[in-house]
This record gives C-alpha cells, structure tokens and sequence, in this order.
C-alpha cells in the first residue's frame, strides 16, 4: 500500500513539472513574440521618422521663403502669449 502511494505521489509530482515546463515554455514564447512585435515597431517608427526628416528637408529646400515667414510668425505668436501670460501674473 505505500509502495502504491509513493508511486503515485511521484507520478503526480512528474506531471506538475511537465506542466510547468509546458507553462514555462508558453510564456517564452510569448516573451520571444512581444520582443519581435516591439523591434518591428521600433524600425518602423524609426522609419516614418526619417521619411519625415527627409520631406521636411525637401520641403525648406523648395520654399525657403515660406519657411522663413512661417517661423518667423510662430515665434513671434510664441512670444506674444508668453509676455501676455507673464504680464497677467
């Protein structure tokens, strides 16, 4: 009779560590997807991002003057609310 408990005991304890390898084993996986996911996403952004410089760059080649007038406009907007919100304190 205890030669029939230990055995089961030990059966039962063989398949808790198959279960938690499996476990173990399913949660790397998904470690191994989410880091996959967050490289694509960083290449990606990091693309977008130079496309953007790249346009940009494009654009104050070809209009210099517009790019001139507009920050010219938003600086002094800029300026014109910081002196009104320091004026108001």
């Amino acid at each position: 009779m205890s030669q029939t408990v230990v055995e089961r005991t030990a059966e039962h304890i063989a398949e808790s560590a198959h279960q938690a390898s499996r476990a173990t084993n399913a949660v790397a996986g998904a470690i191994e997807d989410g880091v996959k996911v967050v490289r694509r996403a960083a290449k990606q952004g990091g693309d977008a991002a130079e496309e953007f410089l790249n346009d940009t760059t494009q654009r104050i080649q070809r209009h210099p003057v517009l790019t001139v007038a507009t920050t010219f406009a938003v600086g002094f907007t800029a300026g014109t609310l910081i002196g009104y919100m320091m004026k108001r304190r």
